[in-house]
């Protein structure tokens, strides 16, 4: 049987939510999945919302939109607004805890709570809360394996920042073992 994982990750813009995706979407395509990476950005780059969907297949994919993600990473509270209610039953919803105050008023979803953001910041790493947050994701949910997922970063960093390989994927152990 073929698996389909439909990933919405979403947040403000500047927290990497689009490297994010990518990061995913090239760890698949590593590894001869079918992939799809669409982004989405508000009115502005930087403070505005942005999302990116994310289709990582055994089977071709037919359209780049998600209407019903089994996975939703939430990374501010306007995002979990919005994208809570399309996530399917039994999917995961994972919350950057640091930055969302309330609970997923759902309970037929699986719901992970990180505070990412934080975690990012007590690491040094204030801009990589995105990292931590696929760490929990390969951890939750079957969406990449731990070495797909280092394959998918390796492909995204440029070789002239190949020296950040190694802490990005301390920081996405960080995420993996909270």
């Amino acid at each position: 049987m073929s698996k389909t994982n439909e990933v919405i990750i979403a947040g403000f813009g500047g927290q990497g939510i689009l490297f994010a995706g990518k990061v995913l979407a090239y760890g698949g395509l590593m590894c001869d999945k079918e992939v799809s990476w669409l982004p989405s950005y508000g009115p502005e780059m930087r403070g505005g919302t942005a999302n990116c969907h994310i289709i990582i297949s055994d089977a071709p994919i037919g359209s780049p939109i998600i209407t019903e993600p089994n996975v939703l990473i939430a990374m501010n509270k306007p995002s979990l607004d919005k994208f809570e209610n399309a996530v399917v039953s039994g999917g995961t919803i994972i919350v950057d805890s640091s930055l969302i105050d309330r609970k997923v008023e759902r309970d037929d979803v699986n719901v992970f709570y990180i505070p990412a953001t934080q975690m990012a910041l007590d690491m040094d790493a204030s801009k990589m809360a995105n990292m931590i947050i696929l760490g929990k994701l390969i951890k939750e949910a079957d969406v990449l394996t731990y070495d797909e997922l280092k394959k998918g970063l390796e492909k995204c960093v440029p070789p002239s920042k190949a020296d950040l390989i190694d802490f990005n994927m301390k920081v996405i152990d960080a995420g993996y073992n909270y």
